[in-house]
């Protein structure tokens, strides 16, 4: 055996400059290398664990996994091309031949692996925020890695992202600073309805939904008259859920639909529908007085109307927002904690 190997190391399979290449160096080269990747992958996973079960610094910890998984591979990479016999100054006879290939082509690889870098330490976007795209794909961050952004979406379906395009495009993180945001949910009514009593059986089925947060002195649920539409008055809710469900917004408003749904239909407040008024302007040829008098009606008695009550002082929950104060920039120190 040991003359073996020593015939492996002795046979000469080419040299660069005046460095000879032997086939025993090759192997001990290649063994190197991958020790490293798999070096590189236990490494990985015994820190994923690590970053599962602790509930603070995760984004550091990704930080030290990333640095940790590339600096094996790097050293290894280095140490198994030294083994084979090559060294930095051999190195230099490719440089022009790596020079024309990173023209060609590899400038993209190089691109999104230092934009992967720039995500990494910039942290402002994290493994298990809730990110949402210019394109309108939304997802939970799951993995930056060198070449792409690994998102998953409520479906369970996995869309790689280049790292580059949330660098150069906008990008919406719903779940930067570990907070819920405030979701509007349209609905209306039939005109005529009681707005007050609109406003608080809305107010009481939202604040029935098990993840809605608790009103305090910023985050408070309302119910905003919007508009006037063809069939009825346009509302909006406004109301504060929990992080977990700002990471699902499909659901999250499909159950406060559902809650104003049955409680409308509970109160007895009809939802609009489409309709449609026709107006004559003649009957059998005839318009105006002599159109009434065909039919034996009387001018007075169409516009007669009971005399209204009137009306309650009502709540104003987009004008009472707006006395609510805009929240101060976040200090500079306080970001870079998180």
């Amino acid at each position: 055996m040991p003359e073996t190997l020593n015939d492996l190391d002795g046979l000469v399979l080419f040299a660069i400059g005046r460095t000879p290449v032997t086939l025993g160096g090759v192997v001990v080269g290649l063994l190197i290398i991958v020790g490293g990747f798999v070096a590189a992958k236990l490494a990985t996973l015994a820190l994923e664990r690590v970053r599962g079960r602790s509930r603070h610094g995760k984004a550091a910890l990704y930080i030290v996994e990333k640095l940790i998984a590339y600096g094996l591979i790097i050293v290894a990479i280095v140490a198994g091309l030294s083994t084979v016999g090559l060294n930095l100054s051999s190195l230099a006879v490719f440089a022009g031949a790596i020079g024309v290939g990173v023209g060609l082509g590899l400038q993209g690889i190089v691109k999104e692996f230092v934009s992967g870098l720039v995500l990494i330490f910039d942290r402002v976007m994290n493994v298990g925020d809730y990110v949402e795209l210019e394109d309108g794909k939304r997802g939970l961050v799951q993995e930056i890695g060198p070449r792409a952004v690994r998102v998953r979406t409520n479906d369970n379906v996995d869309i790689l992202v280049p790292n580059s395009k949330f660098i150069e495009g906008p990008v919406v993180n719903w779940t930067l600073h570990g907070q819920g945001r405030r979701i509007h949910v349209p609905f209306s009514v039939a005109y005529g309805s009681d707005r007050e009593k609109v406003r608080e059986v809305v107010l009481a089925a939202a604040r029935s939904v098990p993840f809605t947060l608790p009103d305090d002195d910023i985050r408070k649920s309302q119910v905003w008259l919007v508009g006037f539409g063809e069939s009825g008055l346009n509302f909006e809710l406004l109301v504060w859920p929990q992080l977990d469900a700002v990471k699902r917004p499909a659901a999250m408003h499909a159950a406060y639909t559902w809650a104003i749904a049955e409680a409308l239909e509970c109160a007895g407040v009809e939802v609009p529908f489409a309709q449609m008024d026709i107006r004559f302007r003649s009957l059998f040829g005839q318009e105006g007085e002599d159109a009434l008098k065909a039919l034996r009606l009387d001018r007075s008695d169409l516009h007669h109307e009971a005399p209204h009550a009137p009306a309650p002082p009502s709540t104003n929950d987009a004008a009472d927002d707006l006395t609510r104060p805009l929240p101060t920039p976040e200090p500079p120190e306080r970001a870079a904690e998180r």
